[in-house]
């Protein structure tokens, strides 16, 4: 009876880290398509992605439900305790990131109709060192790798120093000409978006770190964001 009671505690735990690392593929999945729909301005992708949003936020109901059963039927303890308590935490964090991908695609249909007339390379770039983080995340956790998780911990500059770019070239671009001030807006909104998925991102790892060492980073996360400081000047003759 006691192994077959160990057998289906190790089996729940086994389910509870799939589901968290099914909710990380569809979060992961859900901002690599966001991207390329605003690459491409398609509003009809886009509006897939909003669609599938409730199964994500569905599958993190799920990794709760699963996580507070372990933790009142099982009464785990050190680091098994560790994986349900950081589960949770993951959950929220992974299904904010899926709300945010689906925030970028709604307005992406909006611009779909009001095309930019400026590049969204710099968004992109942005992007891709957030996809990155992500997937190293969701890597790291599947191969219990802190190593990893503390990289994309340091990596949470990049994106800081990216959005502060993209955010200063945004506002000149406004500036320049009121007939931009509509289309940049979203494209802040979307530049937001990314780096609040990158903080997201950041968050699991040091969700990793704990679960698999038990301890909490003692050092600040690094921050570049000096967005709510930036002073622009106007462009000459404006």
């Amino acid at each position: 009876m006691a192994d077959h009671t160990v057998k289906s505690f190790d089996e729940a735990l086994e389910r509870l880290r799939d589901t968290l690392l099914r909710l990380g593929g569809i979060a992961e999945k859900a901002l690599t398509e966001a991207i390329t729909a605003l690459v491409k301005l398609d509003a009809d992708m886009a509006a897939h992605i909003v669609q599938r949003d409730v199964e994500l936020d569905s599958l993190c109901r799920a990794a709760e439900d699963q996580a507070v059963k372990l933790l009142a039927l099982r009464q785990p303890m050190a680091s098994d305790l560790r994986l349900v308590v950081g589960a949770i935490r993951m959950g929220l964090d992974l299904e904010r990131i899926g709300d945010y991908a689906s925030n970028i695609a709604k307005r992406t249909i909006v611009l779909a109709q009001v095309p930019p007339s400026i590049s969204v390379g710099p968004i992109q770039r942005m992007s891709r060192i957030v996809q990155e983080m992500l997937k190293d995340t969701l890597d790291s956790f599947a191969s219990h790798d802190v190593e990893k998780a503390n990289s994309v911990w340091e990596r949470d500059e990049q994106v800081d120093e990216a959005y502060n770019a993209v955010f200063r070239s945004l506002l000149t671009y406004m500036m320049e000409d009121p007939r931009n001030i509509t289309p940049c807006t979203h494209l802040l909104f979307i530049a937001k978006n990314v780096e609040r998925i990158g903080d997201h991102a950041t968050n699991v790892a040091e969700t990793i770190r704990f679960i698999e060492l038990g301890e909490e980073l003692m050092k600040d996360r690094p921050k570049r964001d000096d967005s709510p400081f930036a002073i622009v000047e106007p462009p000459a003759g404006v």
